[in-house]
């Protein structure tokens, strides 16, 4: 058994990589020679975007209030962000669908909050 020790503690010695470092190149062939050079960019692409996803969801459960406000002042696709808090209100209501002639921005605000706590509302 110590002669057996001794033998694997030699060749560990003299290997130039570590067997870790093997089971990795090893994985990194396998998926090579299974999707092939052109698949492996569109895989590396939709991890990306995973994890993207997934940080952005961690930030909302994390800070939700914060992720809220940064969403509204994005702005809708093609469009410019809102410059003032008025403009921001009155997205924020074409956005649930809600009325916003005649009204006040109070009026509008206590809608919003009605429509948050309940979002099948009237």
């Amino acid at each position: 058994m110590n002669e057996f020790l001794n033998t694997l503690k030699a060749w560990n010695q003299t290997m130039a990589l570590d067997p870790l470092e093997l089971i990795i190149i090893g994985v990194i062939v396998v998926v090579v020679l299974l999707w092939g050079p052109k698949k492996i960019p569109e895989l590396a692409r939709s991890l990306g975007l995973a994890r993207k996803e997934f940080d952005q969801a961690k930030k909302v459960m994390q800070n939700p209030g914060s992720a809220l406000t940064d969403s509204m002042t994005q702005g809708v696709q093609g469009q410019a962000p809102p410059s003032s808090s008025d403009e921001l209100l009155l997205q924020t209501a074409r956005r649930l669908g809600i009325n916003t002639q005649g009204k006040t921005k109070e009026q509008i605000s206590e809608e919003i909050v009605a429509r948050g706590k309940d979002p099948y509302g009237p």
